[in-house]
């Protein structure tokens, strides 16, 4: 199997080890990974401010760097929805439409195409908090949503983290309620979006957990910010750390 890894731009520049991680993570698991180098970013901060004119090229130039590959992968929810629901300022072509069609987050790659139930090299003895972005809840289909009590409970990405030996998955209040990040929403509402962020600590850290573990390193990012602030004590991994043996 042939994938080519997507890699956000702000884990590139901010979170390198999170694409080393995802990297190497697949490749434990025996997938042949192709990184295209021109890639930048696919268009979401431009698209979810409005500014799809300045998205059109960008998404364009998305398009060519991962239309010959039978799938794409990355480490990062509110990426892959944008790719594969909001994906429209560049032009309707059969190429746009496969990346659109072919394109995965890295818990429904795991959980959905290679199956993996175990993780033999990662042990981590750890009580953790998850953290599944609204993306990817509500986008991807990764976890059931509180607000439809009545279908059947699942989450991909905590069934991967229960994988891994000696992790102990912490409940708290209100798991599946925004971290207040929204991308550009942190930028133009952020006394809203910093009090949704501490709102969330606060319940995590009623749990007992002081490490944080999301698929969703924009989440993260967002919620580190606030615990600095906050000089709270939190630790802040990606799942594709913990995955691949290499969390601290």
């Amino acid at each position: 199997m042939r994938v080519a890894l997507m890699v956000p731009w702000y884990v590139d520049a901010f979170y390198p080890q999170v694409g080393v991680a995802t990297l190497e993570l697949l490749e434990k698991l025996g997938v042949d990974v192709a990184y295209p180098f021109d890639q930048t970013c696919c268009g979401q901060p431009m698209a979810n401010s409005g500014a799809y004119r300045e998205a059109k090229a960008t998404e364009e130039l998305f398009v060519r760097n991962f239309s010959g590959y039978e799938y794409v992968v990355a480490p990062s929810g509110s990426c892959v929805h944008h790719i594969r629901n909001k994906f429209t300022a560049a032009n309707d072509t059969p190429e746009r439409r496969h990346v659109r069609a072919h394109v995965w987050e890295l818990p429904e790659f795991l959980c959905d195409v290679l199956k993996v139930e175990h993780f033999p090299w990662a042990e981590f003895p750890h009580e953790v908090a998850l953290h599944v972005s609204c993306s990817a809840i509500r986008g991807l289909d990764e976890q059931a949503m509180s607000e439809r009590p009545n279908d059947p409970w699942f989450s991909k990405p905590r069934k991967l983290l229960e994988s891994v030996e000696g992790v102990t998955v912490s409940d708290f209040d209100r798991p599946d309620e925004c971290c207040g990040f929204g991308g550009t929403f942190a930028v133009t509402e952020e006394a809203v979006s910093a009090a949704m962020g501490n709102d969330k600590l606060e319940r995590i850290g009623a749990s007992g957990a002081r490490y944080i573990v999301s698929p969703d390193m924009s989440c993260l990012m967002h919620l580190q910010g606030c615990a600095h602030r906050n000089r709270d004590e939190f630790r802040f991994l990606h799942l594709a750390q913990v995955l691949n043996g290499d969390a601290e």
